[in-house]
């Protein structure tokens, strides 16, 4: 592995500092530093590709950091012609008479060297947003990253599934697990940080994001969901409905359970600016389903009433955008193909047919979603087919179907459609890490032809979420970024400084491959 920067400053002070030219991608400059600076940038955009792998013969592993950068000392190997293999998910260089896909370089202090990749992916992969070190290479380099806060930022090292929220002119952002510097356990009860709009003077969404953290007295990232009690807490939902006096507040569900264990407790939140925390409002039965659930709730008027849908990935339950609904479940509808008044219940559901014996799909009060894992039971029990559902995505390049797991819905002004963002559940190259695009006309479907627009191999990028505030080009270029981890895979040992943390990605919406049949 890399050697720390310290040592690298005591091995090298007081000697002269040399440059060299190596390669036709190579230019010469004057030497600040020890290191070989090496970046790996995508062939279509010149742009400096995260989390691609330079892998030597010797079996050293080596990372890009967010801007694609590799700062490379190793002693007694400088000057010496090296092979470095060159992967990455989504990304491949060419591969060499022997089916060898990687590059010699001859690493010298102060050189420099580029390396090409095609990018697979319809989705460009952007940076890191979370954890230590995203820029960490770039800064050993001397490069200038756009972040304030490069290296460290609230002694986070790494964040899971990702909640944001547009409130009050700048954006909000929640976390569930954290991890953190000083020991193995972090933080388990949600934190927080705000950030400012591109619009008003935040970091454009290509470049990176500026995490303001709610933080402790030791710096480190503070607990934002104080629900007494012992076990996690987990929040999603995160949007924001008006209260009785008409006050826009904003509000997130919430869950307080063993791990992936026992439910203790679950309810709706409601943020207080003051203390910079949610406050419990109400309660839920632990058996109840009619609540908020997803990762970016979606605002529609509907005959001049507004809604929220939840989706997960489908938008198959809604409720009036009012604190006083959000609270009762009797408000709730479920777009669902049950019998009103009915909860899923196995092979012994019941489903609403009319006289025609054609499923009746409406929105429903005091009814069950059906999410998708439900209905494929539905199925298999025979009491529904695949064509009978609005909900039946297929790969348009494999015809397979892809069993929706998590995901995000918004309206898209480019396409003048909804476009849905999904994690698939169970494909052959990684269980939770295939993701997918989707657009229908309605909210309610057919949601049926999915094109794969990120890939990896043997890995997690589990909940998915679009970032609809920061479309750009009319829509055209979306933004969406999900957990990448090697939980729920097939990989034991996680990427060092990417597991566990979130990465962005961009997807351009003209690509004509996107949406062909």
């Amino acid at each position: 592995m890399r050697l720390a920067l310290a040592l690298t400053l005591l091995l090298f002070a007081g000697g002269p500092a040399h440059s060299h030219v190596q390669g036709p991608d190579s230019t010469a400059a004057p030497a600040v530093h020890p290191f070989y600076r090496i970046q790996v940038v995508d062939r279509a955009t010149g742009r400096g590709v995260p989390l691609i792998e330079l892998r030597t013969t010797y079996g050293g592993r080596y990372l890009t950091d967010s801007a694609g950068v590799v700062a490379f000392f190793e002693p007694g190997l400088m000057g010496e012609e090296l092979w470095f293999h060159v992967a990455g998910h989504g990304y491949e260089h060419p591969a060499d008479g022997f089916g060898y896909r990687g590059v010699r370089l001859t690493p010298t202090r102060g050189g420099r060297a580029t390396i090409t990749v095609d990018r697979i992916n319809l989705a460009e992969r952007l940076y890191r947003m979370t954890g230590t070190g995203i820029y960490r290479d770039s800064v050993l380099v001397g490069d200038t990253p756009p972040l304030a806060k490069p290296l460290v930022n609230a002694q986070i090292t790494g964040q899971d599934s990702a909640l944001a929220h547009v409130f009050g002119g700048k954006i909000y952002w929640f976390w569930g697990d954290t991890g953190r510097l000083s020991y193995p356990l972090g933080l388990f009860k949600t934190a927080g940080a705000t950030s400012a709009l591109p619009s008003q003077g935040g970091l454009a969404p290509g470049a990176g994001v500026d995490f303001d953290y709610y933080q402790g007295p030791d710096g480190f990232a503070r607990n934002v969901a104080p629900v007494p009690g012992t076990g996690v807490v987990w929040i999603d939902a995160v949007s924001s409905a008006p209260n009785a006096q008409g006050q826009l507040r904003m509000f997130s569900h919430f869950e307080r359970r063993q791990g992936l264990g026992d439910l203790f407790e679950k309810g709706l939140l409601v943020w207080n600016d003051a203390t910079g925390e949610f406050e419990k409002v109400a309660d839920f039965a632990l058996d109840e389903q009619l609540h908020p659930f997803g990762w970016q709730p979606l605002i529609q008027d509907v005959n001049g009433v507004e809604y929220l849908y939840f989706a997960k990935p489908y938008p198959n339950l809604r409720v009036r955008r009012e604190l006083a609904a959000l609270v009762d479940p009797s408000e709730y509808e479920a777009y669902s193909p049950l019998v009103p008044g009915t909860r899923f219940d196995g092979k012994n559901s019941q489903i609403e047919r009319d006289q025609q014996n054609k499923i009746v799909w409406a929105w429903k009060k005091n009814t069950a979603p059906v999410n998708a894992a439900q209905q494929r039971q539905l199925i298999n029990a025979g009491l529904m087919t695949r064509a009978e559902s609005p909900f039946r995505l297929f790969d348009v390049d494999t015809g397979k179907q892809v069993k929706g797991h998590t995901g995000t819905v918004a309206w898209n002004d480019y396409l003048g459609k909804y476009l849905m963002i999904l994690c698939a559940e169970g494909s052959e190259e990684s269980y939770l890490g295939e993701i997918y695009a989707a657009a229908a006309d309605s909210l309610e479907g057919p949601w049926s032809h999915a094109r794969k627009i990120v890939s990896h191999d043997r890995y997690t990028l589990y909940n998915v979420a679009q970032r609809p505030f920061f479309d750009e080009d009319n829509g055209r270029l979306v933004y969406f970024e999900g957990t990448y981890t090697h939980t729920f895979s097939a990989t034991e040992v996680g990427t060092p400084w990417y597991d566990y943390n979130q990465i962005m990605y961009r997807l351009d919406l003209s690509d004509p491959r996107l949406f062909a049949k």
